[in-house]
């Protein structure tokens, strides 16, 4: 499951929540899967490009991988055929599960917020906080009739809140980060303007950024400016022009870089850099590290 393009089959397809498809992927002869790290993606193709989906299901030696995907109509396509072309039985190409928002072991407390499709990610890491026990809490906003894993997340914790109204949800989610222990790690992940604003209030309390971990949708970007690249090892140089990526524009130029989810968020893409004044557009790299 780990290469390039594992082939899995499409086990089970539940669209009880609108707008929101939930998938079972599974080896052909059923065998077990490999274990992820709690808070683990897994990237699925589809003609025309991959999206990276968190993984819900068991993380040990799973029989299935258990995604759910958003429908977004002005999306990139890949929501799309999974709502609308997948059926029962089809075979999906994926790319094995890989974490940039794993639980920090040494934490006191995990405190899991999560607005919308958001709530995936966290699905694993209380099962993981169950299966070790460890002291998490959640915090879930999101529309009503609109939410995701509720009556899994009751089945696995008796501290989780549900809100479907924002004011609400504020006022809780102030009043808990400012009474949490010492030592509890905050996790967010939703859409863009709701991780900048939780992330706001938690540093307006004092709590530090590096308690604070964040798993990002991808957005689009403003085309932003030209600019000129010089590689160190050829030599060569060209121009990335306007609306297009370096990833794209050294794909262009025959060079192969390891990528996943091509919007800035999963980190796959890195590479060092010589010099030059860089304008960081990432969703990855934190401040000390750009």
């Amino acid at each position: 499951v780990a290469a390039l393009g594992a082939v899995r089959h499409a086990v089970e397809i539940d669209d009880t929540v609108p707008g929101i498809r939930t998938l079972r992927l599974a080896r052909p002869d059923r065998a077990a899967l490999p274990s992820f790290t709690p808070g683990s993606h897994i990237v699925v193709e589809y003609d025309g490009g991959a999206n990276a989906y968190s993984l819900t299901g068991e993380t040990t030696t799973p029989a299935e991988y258990v995604v759910s995907v958003l429908e977004c109509v002005d999306g990139r396509g890949g929501s799309r055929w999974m709502h609308h072309e997948l059926s029962i039985g089809d075979t999906v190409r994926v790319r094995g599960p890989r974490s940039a928002f794993a639980p920090a072991q040494r934490a006191r407390r995990h405190l899991l917020i999560a607005a919308g499709i958001g709530i995936t990610p966290m699905v694993s890491h209380l099962r993981s906080a169950r299966r070790w026990g460890r002291d998490a809490h959640l915090l879930y906003v999101h529309r009503k009739h609109r939410g995701a894993y509720v009556d899994d997340i009751r089945a696995l914790t008796d501290h989780a809140r549900f809100f479907t109204d924002r004011a609400t949800f504020i006022a809780e989610l102030a009043a808990t980060l400012a009474d949490s222990p010492f030592g509890t790690h905050a996790y967010i992940c939703g859409p863009g303007p709701f991780i900048d604003d939780v992330v706001a209030l938690a540093t307006g309390l004092g709590w530090p950024g590096s308690r604070i971990h964040v798993e990002h949708f991808g957005g689009e970007l403003a085309p932003g400016e030209p600019f000129e690249v010089e590689l160190s090892g050829s030599g060569g140089a060209f121009v990335v022009g306007s609306g297009t990526s370096l990833l794209e524009a050294l794909e262009a130029h025959g060079y192969a870089v390891p990528n996943m989810c091509r919007q800035g968020v999963c980190g796959e893409c890195r590479l060092p850099v010589r010099s030059g004044t860089l304008l960081h557009r990432d969703l990855f790299l934190s401040t000390a590290e750009r």
